[in-house]
């Protein structure tokens, strides 16, 4: 009986790890068609994370975590890579 609750504990414990990956692969699998960038400035403040799109994506794009969702965003806007750069030196200032 023991070793039977240890391992219906395993499998579940198993198939909740594989059901969590699974909804992070669903996400990067998506791809952000031209219309839905979002081409404002967003205040850093308001970025919660953010994951780029997979490669075979036609457009290169970032997803940005928001506190009501995610926006597409070109990874390649200025305000975007000031983001990124305050995120690699997190005490930097910016001029």
């Amino acid at each position: 009986m023991r070793i039977s609750l240890a391992l219906l504990v395993l499998l579940l414990a198993a198939a909740w790890t594989g059901s969590q990956g699974m909804s992070f692969r669903s996400l990067r699998a998506k791809c952000c068609s031209k219309e839905m960038f979002y081409h404002r400035k967003i205040p850093e403040s308001r970025i919660l994370g953010y994951l780029e799109t997979a490669s075979t994506c036609t457009h290169r794009a970032v997803f940005v975590k928001l506190l009501k969702g995610m926006v597409c965003v070109d990874p390649d806007k200025k305000w975007f890579q000031e983001y990124l750069r305050k995120q690699k030196n997190p005490n930097s200032t910016s001029t």
